[in-house]
């Protein structure tokens, strides 16, 4: 097990996601960021649908009541254990009352820590992510206290580790696929879209993100319909919507653009006032 000595900024635990629910109106979830997530339980070994912490900006002071074995990936936190710093993106061991801090990242917004096994919450509806009102918590909170499984560490290779993408971080191209209402802008429009360069807004979060640049586009709205994780919204007043992991399910603003996955990811980790642009990759 596992207790929460300080929660951090906003930390949740996350997996792949819910599916098959949308219909009902359940969003996705799952982690922001599922390279960095997939990488984390790579490194253990663990199960592609194992659980993870997510954390953002600030991480959290963890104290572990029993041995395991975690893996830190994401930004570029800096974390200690026992105050003696650890590195990112390698399989390393925890012993018992050892005590993990993660601060702030030198780069990126999400972090993910994996532990062997993975992190035993409850399973609703499939999947582990927390979500408000389909989860009995929102976030991590001072005082929680979590399982993990007592998987072996046999098998395990400690000196595990990955080379970090830098790309994933550091380039500002976002990869996108027209939308179900591009073709039915302007062409001039459609270049400036992909001609501007845009930044990310303070009202960004896991449910969208906000960028900032084509407040002078206009766009009329449209009969309420599917979107999903990655659409792009564009409202009648020029407000550009990127949708995100716990994204509603219908909306009726034009849906102008899609992300790819990968880009989904690499957005996650922009944070607040950093540039992008989309990159458009027609269909083949």
């Amino acid at each position: 097990m596992v207790e929460v000595l300080k929660s951090g900024l906003f930390t949740t635990i996350q997996d792949k996601g819910r599916t098959g629910y949308r219909r009902l109106g359940v969003p996705v979830s799952g982690a922001m960021d599922t390279v960095s997530a997939a990488m984390a339980n790579k490194l253990l070994d663990n199960s592609t649908q194992a659980a993870v912490m997510e954390f953002t900006m600030m991480g959290p002071r963890l104290q572990f009541k029993s041995p395991t074995i975690i893996a830190i990936c994401g930004a570029g936190f800096h974390a200690r254990i026992n105050d003696v710093r650890i590195e990112l993106d390698k399989a390393t061991e925890i012993s018992e009352n050892d005590v993990l801090k993660i601060d702030h990242p030198d780069y990126g917004n999400y972090g993910y820590l994996a532990v062997l096994g993975g992190f035993e919450v409850e399973m609703v509806l499939g999947s582990r992510s927390f979500y408000n009102n389909i989860t009995k918590k929102k976030r991590l909170e001072k005082g929680d206290v979590l399982k993990f499984s007592t998987t072996s560490t046999e098998k395990i290779v400690r000196h595990a580790s990955f080379s970090i993408d830098e790309h994933h971080f550091n380039d500002d191209a976002i990869e996108v696929y027209p939308g179900p209402e591009f073709d039915l802008l302007p062409k001039k429009f459609q270049k400036k879209i992909m001609d501007t360069t845009l930044k990310v807004a303070s009202q960004s979060n896991r449910m969208a993100y906000v960028v900032e640049g084509l407040e002078d586009l206009s766009v009329k709205e449209i009969i309420t319909a599917p979107v999903q994780p990655g659409t792009v919204q564009l409202t009648p007043s020029g407000k550009c919507v990127v949708l995100m992991r716990d994204a509603q399910t219908t909306g009726g603003y034009a849906r102008i653009l899609q992300l790819s996955e990968q880009a989904i990811c690499k957005l996650a980790q922009k944070r607040v006032g950093e540039s992008v642009h989309f990159k458009l990759i027609e269909f083949l």
